[in-house]
């Protein structure tokens, strides 16, 4: 079950689907204009479907009250489909033996009378404008779809939304549920399935199952050059970086991780290989040996001084293994004037770019805006790459439009070096063979649910290097 929660950014362990009608193999993930399309393909009338989402709706309440003869249910319907499925509902908890009083949105009081539940079906995917919600006290709140106020693209509250305790959506996963306000609002999500067809979604939200099908563990044949990462990063001031990078690659499976932290000697875990390089002109040392190795991770605390930033890209250019490109290295790909665009076309073997928003702009030239789904697309396009754009919902794209979510992070995050930690774990995937585009989203994944094994408060990078192995044996 997808705990969302009702402060923002909370973890989310899981997402709980009960299908209604049929079955779901993945998550698929939909924005209000794909959802409406898919609403009009629907071979069954409106009607049908309005029965299917009521009944959803009220198996979950019956869930939530825990019983049903002489509970009381408030139900705030708005004029739509929305409300059509909160009355749907509000018609079978009837039948169950609950009072229920269905208040319709343009009549509906400042203040509801006390319930043991409140039905949130006031506005859907839809929505535009504004919405202030009436005081429910202190009832639990079940939303409909998505929590009414909540944009269902961006996340973004439009008024004052109802904090909800659960949320029951239809047929697909909605942005709207894991970004911005919406995936604090949300509480819980659970998707049921109505019998639409989702199956042309261009976006997923991956889960444990998703990650373990991915994984590749280590097989007995395997020696330490099996998954070899080579590893360029940290300098004067920034040799946390180089350890944390080069740690979690380890522990995330890579058999042999040699670093070279350019002009310096890191403080590194004894079993990382050190191999000196110079300060200067340090691209053909690394590039020399490269092909020994399975994967290369550069960037992470490298500085932006002129020489690195022209030993980066002569790196990135040359280097014929996939390569992923994060902190610092993202910096020296847009230096020339061209971009990063021709740099990352030119290269035959896979390319990883990890930009947190910031870093987003120094690639796109803008920041990513509040569609952060069509944001990552388009930036994955536009320079021939994968791109895992960081937050506490993880959005990866490829080139051809492919988007995956990962949503296991959460606030504890946003500290120093836990990016460089992401790095070196996705470095560790590519080395194992994962494909580019499920090596970033299993990285993004591996790295929250690691963060939820860490304490709760004062959680720091190196905390993530521990956790990443009991992450790996869980999925085993």
């Amino acid at each position: 079950m997808v705990d969302l929660s009702r402060a923002e950014g909370k973890p989310c362990p899981a997402i709980q689907r009960r299908p209604l009608v049929g079955s779901c193999a993945v998550i698929p993930i939909v924005t209000p204009e794909e959802m409406a399309a898919i609403d009009a393909a629907a071979p069954e009338p409106v009607e049908v479907l309005i029965e299917r989402a009521g009944e959803a709706t009220a198996r979950v309440a019956r869930r939530m009250l825990g019983g049903a003869y002489g509970r009381v249910v408030n139900v705030i319907a708005g004029k739509g489909n929305n409300g059509n499925d909160g009355r749907a509902a509000a018609q079978r908890l009837r039948a169950d033996g609950m009072t229920v009083r269905v208040f319709d949105v343009a009549t509906c009081p400042a203040r509801l009378p006390p319930a043991d539940l409140v039905i949130d079906a006031a506005f859907g995917t839809g929505f535009k404008g504004t919405w202030d919600a009436p005081n429910v006290g202190a009832a639990p709140v079940l939303a409909v779809d998505l929590p009414s106020g909540v944009d269902g693209l961006t996340g973004e509250r439009r008024g004052r939304s109802l904090a909800a305790d659960r949320t029951v959506t239809f047929a697909a996963m909605k942005p709207g549920l894991l970004f911005g306000a919406g995936r604090g609002l949300a509480g819980e999500v659970e998707i049921a399935d109505i019998g639409l067809d989702t199956s042309r979604a261009r976006a997923n939200l991956i889960d444990a199952s998703d990650v373990r099908a991915w994984w590749r563990p280590r097989p007995p044949t395997a020696h330490k050059w099996s998954r070899a990462v080579r590893a360029v990063a940290g300098s004067p001031g920034m040799t946390g970086a180089a350890h944390l990078c080069s740690g979690a690659a380890q522990r995330a499976g890579s058999g042999m991780v040699t670093l070279s932290s350019p002009g310096i000697e890191p403080v590194t875990p004894v079993e990382i290989v050190h191999k000196r390089v110079p300060g200067f002109d340090w691209a053909q040392p690394v590039l020399a040996d490269l092909h020994r190795y399975r994967a290369l991770v550069i960037g992470p605390g490298l500085g932006r001084e002129e020489h690195t930033v022209v030993a980066v890209r002569a790196t990135v250019a040359g280097a014929q293994v996939p390569v992923l490109v994060d902190g610092d290295g993202l910096f020296a790909l847009v230096w020339d004037h061209d971009g990063a665009a021709p740099l990352l076309r030119g290269r035959n073997d896979p390319t990883v770019l990890t930009p947190h928003d910031g870093e987003y702009g120094l690639l796109a030239g803008h920041g990513p805006g509040a569609d952060r789904l069509d944001a990552t697309r388009h930036l994955a396009a536009d320079l021939g790459a994968v791109v895992l754009l960081k937050g506490p919902s993880t959005v990866v794209a490829d080139p051809h439009g492919t988007v995956l979510v990962a949503a296991a992070g959460d606030e504890r995050l946003a500290t120093a070096g836990t990016g460089d930690v992401l790095a070196g774990v996705i470095g560790a995937l590519l080395a194992s063979g994962v494909p580019p585009l499920r090596a970033a989203a299993a990285g993004a994944w591996i790295h929250g649910e690691a963060a939820r094994l860490g304490p709760s408060v004062g959680l720091v990078a190196s905390d993530l290097i521990d956790a990443i192995p009991l992450v790996l044996e869980r999925l085993a």
